[in-house]
């Protein structure tokens, strides 16, 4: 947990913009009012709210920024419609993440600013986080606020990145949004831990059986589900809101409240894995818990283990890309990677091994579990040692590219041939390079249609099976069970698409962030039409002038882009190099403990863009 984290308040809403929950920390807002006490004109001249609004009164500033920035999330950039003091007038994408409200008190009538709340969306809820932050910090962000240029410039005296990067509440105050947001919506799960089903021979066998296709199933290791007792008893140092929660279930609020008071008492954050604090509110603590009196027992270790010992290591990585198949566009590759590890040890001991592939050429940004302890970084092998807490957890986190290539390469091509008819090819070549163990368990190619509705399809893969949906089209080519190891596929599919008849759909919301633009392009529109000698780019002008503008809430779902998304999952080895060798696993002091380890690569927005149509792209910095 980020050190200097303090939260003032937090506040659980709706998507009809009802505070269902609310939660205030008199300890920390007891500082904010000192700070505020000692900084005179940020009261006077900043117009900085003094104390907390009510509930009603966050609701109805939640609206009117809603209104005013078009969404919950906002504009986060410059446009026409932006107010000077608002959120968007900064111009900078960070502010659909942190945000800001004006509410005007009672007393003096003005408008009162309340920053940085940092919103989380989950499901159908949004949760604000309010961290503590210093009077200056604030007045910084309001001088941003009505200042005449935008963006951030480079070199400039005030920019909202630096100043955010120096305030470690922020980071605070989201890892305790998403946490909330985990628990309102269930999805409290720890890392996967992937075994393999039948213990490796490793030799000349593992080398054989992988040449041919072979290769032994994983399963996944399940966490032990911990429940959570109904708590109610609030805090000295915290109060719990009476306003109407409505939407939120009994159990649901008792287990915020029960996991608020015992992870971030009097509003500082200690521990936020609800696991550990689930685990100690259920089995408590007994004699056989208490540690050797020359041992200190680690936060994130509240009780010791008792069972069979065993040791697990999960390397999971996630490929994002963007493949253009053009000239002048080059393809981009990603990969974001985490090494999860179960260490079922008793005791408090050390876990140290060597990790591989930690080269910078690779792997450039790190970041640690609490429990590890880490040498500088650029060494090929890194030794890495940890006291392991219980349960499945991430130890390490990491961004790089791919020494292998991209697993699926080729192109996807969409013309429409009339008004609702398209002709479409894919072109792939799969595991291309890759070779055994390396296995691909599945992989699955999504047309989607947001706006279209599809009726019919004609054509043939030369490989898997296609299905039809209302507004997509999803190829098969590998099917679970039936993965491909040591070889290269090609695969094909041309083919037509027919949808129903166009209908113009046209928003109001759309219309107010154009403003007349429209009107001020009419002219031009109607004289490129009356030159178009193309069938193809007429009716492309035909269906794309009623579409609706980007919409920033789904990146790769605008209008006027045409792609397809690829889903898959490869076993056997990771794309970045990194590794684990569990014969170089030590532990300490020194146990009878089995070594397992695993690797697991999916995708994540693996696209396919149109060749023939248009596609965003960013250009990239020149080294």
């Amino acid at each position: 947990m980020p050190s200097s984290c303090r939260i003032r308040a937090l506040w659980i809403l709706t998507n009809q913009d009802t505070v269902l929950f609310s939660r205030r920390f008199p300890v920390v807002e007891k500082r904010w009012r000192a700070a505020c006490e000692r900084d005179e004109s940020c009261l006077k001249e900043y117009n900085v709210l003094p104390s907390l609004p009510t509930d009603s009164e966050i609701a109805a500033a939640f609206i009117d920024r809603k209104k005013r920035e078009g969404s919950a999330r906002g504009f986060g950039i410059r446009i026409n419609q932006s107010v000077e003091g608002s959120d968007s007038w900064v111009d900078d994408p960070i502010t659909r993440h942190i945000i800001s409200l004006c509410t005007k008190t009672e007393e003096d009538e003005k408008n009162r600013i309340l920053w940085p709340l940092v919103l989380h969306i989950k499901g159908h809820y949004c949760i604000l986080v309010l961290p503590l932050v210093e009077p200056d910090h604030l007045k910084t962000y309001t001088r941003m606020c009505t200042r005449s240029d935008c963006g951030n410039a480079v070199g400039a005296d005030e920019s909202l990145s630096p100043l955010l990067l120096n305030l470690p509440s922020i980071t605070g105050a989201f890892m305790v949004g998403h946490m909330i947001g985990d628990i309102i919506t269930g999805d409290v799960t720890e890392p996967e831990i992937v075994v393999s089903a039948s213990p490796s021979v490793g030799g000349l066998l593992d080398s054989l059986t992988g040449s041919i296709g072979i290769s032994a199933r994983a399963k996944p290791v399940a966490a032990p589900v911990v429940g959570s007792t109904a708590s109610g008893a609030a805090t000295s140092g915290a109060m719990a809101s009476d306003a109407p929660k409505l939407g939120l279930r009994p159990l649901d609020r008792d287990a915020i409240r029960s996991f608020i008071s015992s992870a971030m008492p009097f509003g500082t954050p200690l521990d936020l894995n609800y696991t550990n604090i689930s685990a100690v509110k259920i089995n408590g603590f007994a004699s056989a818990d208490i540690p050797p009196a020359d041992q200190k027992q680690p936060a994130w270790k509240p009780y010791l283990y008792r069972g069979k010992q065993r040791l697990l290591f999960t390397i999971h990585e996630t490929v994002h890309a963007a493949m253009y198949d053009r000239d002048e566009i080059p393809d981009s590759i990603k990969i974001s990677g985490q090494v999860n590890c179960r260490a079922e040890l008793e005791g408090l001991p050390d876990v140290m091994f060597p990790l591989i592939g930690l080269d910078t050429a690779r792997v450039e940004l790190l970041s640690f579990h609490l429990c590890a302890q880490v040498p500088e970084h650029g060494n090929e092998k890194q030794a890495l040692v940890f006291s392991p807490p219980l349960g499945n957890f991430v130890l390490m986190r990491y961004e790089g590219f791919s020494g292998m290539g991209p697993p699926i390469k080729g192109f996807y091509q969409l013309s429409m041939v009339s008004e609702n008819e398209g002709a479409f090819l894919f072109k792939l070549r799969l595991m291309e390079g890759y070779r055994a163990p390396l296995s691909m368990d599945f992989c699955t190619v999504t047309m989607p249609f947001p706006r279209r509705r599809v009726l019919s399809f004609d054509g043939t893969p030369s490989i898997g099976t296609v299905s039809v949906a209302e507004h997509l089209v999803e190829w098969k080519i590998i099917t679970t069970g039936r993965g491909v190891s040591g070889k290269s596929v090609e695969a094909t599919f041309p083919g037509t698409v027919k949808f129903a008849p166009w209908q113009p759909q046209r928003s109001p919301s759309s219309r107010a962030i154009l403003g007349n633009m429209e009107d001020e392009e009419s002219d031009a529109e109607t004289e490129s039409t009356n030159n178009m000698a193309n069938v193809e780019d007429l009716l492309t002008e035909k269906m794309n002038k009623d579409l609706h503008p980007v919409d920033l809430e789904e990146p790769f779902c605008w209008q006027a882009y045409d792609y397809a998304k690829v889903s898959f999952k490869i076993m056997g080895g990771s794309l970045s190099g990194m590794s684990i060798d569990p014969k170089t696993v030590s532990i300490f002091p020194a146990v009878k403990a089995p070594v397992e380890f695993s690797t697991q690569v999916t995708s994540g927005d693996y696209i396919l863009w149109n060749t023939l149509g248009k596609c965003p792209v960013a250009a990239a910095p020149k080294a």
